[in-house]
């Protein structure tokens, strides 16, 4: 088969889903049932191959997406399957947002009982960010509570998605047996005695055949919207239409993303993921199908470049992860959208406009490898040899240069202070962080200059937990760490307009910079940082320093007035000024910049922001009380409040996450353990005076500046 030919048959897939709905599971699976693997691997024993880290396999958790490919016989055809297995956990939603940036689709997994969670909510999001088609699959149909109609119903709901049910469960609960076909109109059961690997076709059972075929005729309805030939047949004569001709409108549908195909099962019993696999390759798209990637020239953003996906076309590829092995070194993960890349090669890395060589190559097996010569158009693979490669890195040609678009990472919301517990340790507490902090883009390291403690940031407790762990067993540091401490941001409340002016003369060439601005709030639209707006008229500052007063004010944001916090936006307008033939030039004006930053803050009324969590919790009816009343102590706000199929009150509330330190602990105690919950970064929001005294008390800060 040509190269070309075989894009046809590869899928780049992902499972998401929200923690502990069966993801790893279902991945062992879909392993075991294509000869990759020869024993099926539990979470719960520590024992899947997907779960490869020791933090994993003793929490029973995925912190880091891992990597495979396996092989799947459909319709007389051999498709490759590239599948990531991506975390649940929301302290570590970065893994799920660089896989999705480099994948073609994905299953989305729910639990049959607790239906679409936070935590599904927020990887659904990231999907349709990047324009990710999807198939929905029901997990633990077996489970007491399971209700594969309701999931249908709270996706129409809660995500906005159209499902469309190509499958009916036989049985829920303890009593599921297996699925109907609606396509084929069969139904499939699962032998136990093989787990699952072997399943017989049989016909529907007498007393859902009925059922079935009202389904099946809503199926078809559905999809004959997104097709006129088939909307033409359903009308004449629904019985002339073929299973192909229904497979290939669903095709097309779930490409656009019009619809999202719906199947069931459970991957813990074994049942429902040959039908899984089948779906993927019928419905999920190929490299081919995904189009071509636009990017833009290295030297002008406004100038589009193009890449097919074809081998002819120049190579060009996107590192989405880093990750540091024992044994082979720092391995660079790579998605390849256009040409090859070869062992031994060159590669033109286009942020840096360095070329670097490619020493060996592989394709991944968790954290196996295995080595490859080539990685070619469409393919996921890894490198070694890299020296200076980050997250989101273009990978390109060096006579062919091309930016791809850079993925967006959230920041740290909680920061705690580490120090190695003997002075020899040192020089390996540096090498750990950095590395750690190479891979992981939303974990941060920096020095205060204050105090010189060293300060690690996370999206959570249980990300700098896994940190402390990984530093302990990886790079055998033990730390001595302070309490958590929350990430809080800095903004202005008024406009306040000045002319600020700098002079500096040192003997021979001097210093001089000008500049009239207004510093006030951002408008309400805008989304980034620093709003920048030059207004200067008649070139009383020539065009070349402009730039330069946009990065003093970018580079002073980094610290605010109030307590060296950042500043979270900030709108600046130059309105005029004046330059020395001279003395000016471009450090002059942002230097200008810098100072006129620290004097307007100092009168636009600063005020601190911080981090607000969403919370959501499960608690027994007659807890409810107890937990809002909690909340409420914790400075939280209750927003609703549901009802659970199960009976069990759903408390959705957003709270400080100041005040959420230990609160899982907390809530045990209060409901006997029978509650849980999920936390998950909302806003910043303003802090009231009282809170914003005692905390810049605390970090020395200016209270006298909330005046």
């Amino acid at each position: 088969m040509r190269a070309d030919e075989q894009l046809k048959y590869t899928r780049n897939i992902g499972i998401m889903a929200h923690i502990d709905a069966g993801k790893t599971t279902t991945s062992e699976r879909i392993l075991y049932y294509t000869g990759l693997t020869h024993r099926i691997g539990e979470v719960h024993d520590g024992a899947a191959t997907m779960d490869w880290m020791v933090q994993e396999q003793e929490r029973g958790i995925t912190i880091t997406s891992a990597a495979t490919t396996a092989f799947w016989n459909y319709d007389g055809q051999k498709y490759k399957i590239n599948l990531i297995d991506t975390p649940g956990h929301v302290d570590f939603t970065v893994e799920v947002e660089r896989s999705l940036r480099v994948l073609d689709g994905a299953v989305a997994t729910f639990c049959a009982v607790g239906g679409v969670e936070p935590q599904s909510e927020t990887v659904w999001r990231q999907a349709d960010k990047y324009n990710v088609p999807r198939i929905a699959y029901v997990n633990k149909m077996d489970r007491s509570g399971a209700n594969f109609l309701e999931v249908a119903r709270q996706m129409r709901d809660i995500l906005g998605a159209n499902p469309c049910p190509i499958e009916l469960p036989i049985g829920a609960e303890e009593h599921f047996k297996g699925v109907i076909d609606l396509i084929a109109m069969k139904a499939l059961y699962w032998h136990d005695e093989t787990l699952g690997a072997e399943y017989s076709v049989e016909d529907i059972p007498a007393d859902m055949v009925e059922e079935a075929q009202s389904f099946r005729d809503k199926m078809l309805e559905a999809v004959a919207e997104y097709d006129d030939d088939l909307m033409a047949k359903y009308f004449d004569d629904p019985s002339t239409i073929t299973v192909d001709e229904i497979k290939r409108a669903l095709r097309a549908a779930t490409l656009k993303m019009d619809i999202v195909p719906m199947l069931c099962g459970s991957s813990f019993k074994n049942k429902g993921v040959q039908p899984l696999l089948d779906a993927v390759c019928a419905y999920l798209p190929s490299p081919s199908d995904a189009g071509e990637l636009v990017g833009h020239a290295m030297t002008d953003p406004d100038k589009e470049e193009v890449r097919r996906p074809i081998f002819e076309d120049p190579m060009c590829a996107l590192v989405f992860k880093i990750a540091t092995d024992p044994y082979v070194g720092r391995l660079v993960f790579f998605r390849v959208y256009s040409g090859q890349i070869d062992a031994g090669s060159y590669v033109y890395n286009s942020r840096s406009g360095k070329k670097e060589r490619i020493s060996r190559l592989f394709q991944m097996h968790s954290n196996k490898q295995n080595p490859m010569e080539t990685i070619g158009c469409g393919d996921i693979g890894a490198g070694v040899g890299f020296k200076d490669v980050r997250t989101g890195d273009t990978l390109c040609s060096e006579n062919h240069p091309i930016v791809l678009e850079a993925m967006d990472f959230p920041a740290p919301v909680l920061g705690i202070a580490v120090e190695p517990k003997t002075q020899k340790d040192l020089d390996r507490l540096g090498v750990g962080l950095q590395k750690l902090s190479e891979e992981d883009p939303t974990f941060q390291v920096e020095t205060n200059e204050e105090t010189g403690q060293t300060i690690i940031r996370g999206m959570g407790e249980l990300h700098l937990d896994i940190i402390i762990d990984r530093l302990r067993r990886e790079f055998n540091v033990e730390c001595n760490q302070g309490q958590p401490q929350v990430t809080y941001k800095e903004t202005i409340s008024r406009p306040v307009e000045l002319r600020e002016v700098f002079k500096k003369q040192t003997g021979g060439r001097g210093k001089f910079a000008d500049i009239i601005c207004r510093v006030e709030p951002v408008d309400d639209d805008f989304e980034g940082s620093l709003q920048f707006i030059d207004e200067v008229k008649g070139g009383d500052i020539p065009k070349e320093f402009i730039p330069s007063i946009a990065k003093g004010f970018q580079n002073a944001m980094r610290s605010g007035v109030l307590a060296g916090y950042p500043v979270e936006q900030l709108k600046v307008t130059v309105l005029d000024g004046s330059f020395h033939p001279v003395d000016s030039d471009q450090l002059s004006f942002e230097l200008c910049a810098m100072q006129a930053f620290r004097n307007a803050c100092v009168k636009a009324k600063p005020v601190l922001l911080e981090p607000i969590m969403k919370v959501e919790v499960v608690t027994p009816e007659e807890n409810m009380g107890d937990v809002i009343g909690d909340l409420n102590k914790r400075r939280g706000q209750v927003q609703g409040m549901e009802t659970s199929r199960s009976g069990a009150r759903i408390v959705k509330a957003v709270a400080p996450l100041a005040e959420m330190f230990g609160y899982v602990t907390a809530l045990r105690t209060i409901t006997s353990g029978r509650a849980t919950s999920t936390m998950s970064f909302s806003h910043y929001s303003e802090v009231s005076r009282a809170i914003a005294e005692k905390v810049l008390t605390e970090c020395q800060g200016r209270v006298d500046l909330l005046k």
